[in-house]
């Protein structure tokens, strides 16, 4: 599956459980995760997807650990299998 397909089911999926998945661009900031998921309940989740298999690049690795020091939830999803997991966790109960 590629990955653009991923990012769609996901982004729907968030959708159905009453969030948003906009696409995240910032100019001069290279390797920032692809989507934010802005989810009920004021919960913000950095979700990076990639194409099955792929590991995240170094910037992007750096990112993610930048992200989680600063107590951000940060998700690599390459997989349906991961989507389903990243919504049972996010989604509120």
């Amino acid at each position: 599956m590629r990955e653009s397909q991923l990012e769609r089911k996901a982004r729907l999926a968030v959708e159905r459980i009453g969030g948003k998945m906009p696409k995240w661009v910032s100019p001069g900031n290279r390797g920032v995760p692809d989507r934010l998921a802005i989810l009920p309940g004021g919960l913000t989740v950095y979700v990076e997807l990639k194409a099955p298999g792929k590991p995240l690049e170094p910037l992007q690795r750096k990112w993610r650990k930048d992200l989680l020091a600063l107590g951000h939830p940060h998700y690599k999803i390459d997989s349906e299998a991961d989507i389903e997991r990243f919504i049972h966790e996010v989604m509120p109960k």
